[in-house]
């Protein structure tokens, strides 16, 4: 089979492709046929020999796919052959043709949702829908997303919308502001202009909630907005720094920073079965900005660097 090595920490082009021995399925696990590939923020961290974890090198990135599975090992259930499914690959392995992993971690694939979108929410979805639900978004709200063109950030529009809330989305850039705005955001600005905290305040006085998925200057603005009783959620680091607000500071603000902590293995399930439902049902629609080709991992690690994609990037295996 082909995939995509890590041989060394570096830039993209240290994502090389290599005809490597197909994997054989253990106990206790199934062999994917692999269609498509998730890829997120983290695992262009882990690549530069930056990410929030140790790897060891050689390695196959990639911890999310999506396809059918083609065999099971000793003690699994023979009929999930054939299945479409999506799965966790337990943190690297997913760039590949092939990947074998846990049975126990497949996902069913509802009828009619194609496994495009079915990847494209296995990690983004059941993230939205979890900071959702502990932010507790209500009708009538101010709402702020930030990074809103992005895989999580763009169903967190949606979520918020669909909850009745007004949404404001902060957005790099004019094209991704405009996505921001075809997703249904009431009030979309480019938090690249500097006067981005101004507009919000011309056009919504403030705000209740902030979902803050970029960190650093764009999170210490964006907390400004914020009035009494207002809450804040950090997800995410787009800028490459965490939000630099302190706990003595949102309390002399009277504002929360809500934290999600850590969830359970049945909770993830639970939210990504949940995810996957509501896609197939249209409730939920994950955007798909760009897919690459499993032969050009690197291509797609350097867009997601130089900020220039929107929504979810997926690699095409199949």
């Amino acid at each position: 089979m082909r995939a995509v090595w890590l041989r060394e920490f570096g830039g993209p082009g240290v994502l090389v492709p290599a005809d490597t021995p197909d994997p054989v399925p253990g106990p206790g696990q199934a062999l994917i046929d692999v269609a498509f590939a998730n890829i997120t923020f983290v695992e262009t961290q882990i690549r530069a020999g930056t990410g929030p974890f140790p790897v060891d090198l050689p390695m196959i990135p990639g911890n999310g796919v999506g396809g059918v599975v083609a065999a099971v090992g000793p003690g699994v259930d023979s009929r999930l052959i054939g299945r479409r499914v999506v799965s966790s690959t337990g943190g690297s392995g997913g760039y590949a043709e092939r990947v074998a992993v846990d049975a126990g971690a497949l996902i069913e694939v509802p009828d009619g949702l194609g496994l495009d979108h079915a990847v494209a929410v296995l990690a983004d979805g059941r993230t939205a829908l979890l900071l959702a639900r502990s932010a507790e978004v209500r009708a009538g709200e101010r709402v702020l997303v930030e990074a809103a063109a992005g895989g999580v950030g763009s169903l967190l529009v949606q979520l918020a919308k669909s909850a009745g809330a007004t949404v404001v989305a902060a957005a790099g850039g004019p094209r991704k502001v405009e996505v921001a705005r075809d997703l249904g955001a009431d009030v979309a600005v480019d938090y690249r202009e500097p006067d981005w905290a101004e507009r919000v305040r011309q056009a919504v006085g403030g705000v209740d909630l902030v979902f803050d998925g970029v960190g650093g200057a764009v999170a210490r603005t964006a907390f400004g907005l914020l009035g009494e009783g207002g809450r804040m959620l950090s997800f995410g680091l787009a800028s490459g720094a965490w939000a630099d607000v302190t706990d003595e500071e949102a309390v002399a603000r009277g504002v929360v920073l809500l934290r999600t902590g850590p969830v359970a293995p049945e909770e993830l399930r639970a939210l990504t079965e949940r995810a996957l439902a509501e896609t197939a049902a249209g409730r939920m629609r994950p955007l798909i900005g760009q897919r690459f080709p499993l032969e050009r991992a690197a291509d797609a690690h350097a867009a997601i660097e130089a900020r220039s994609t929107v929504g979810k990037t997926l690699l095409e295996v199949a």
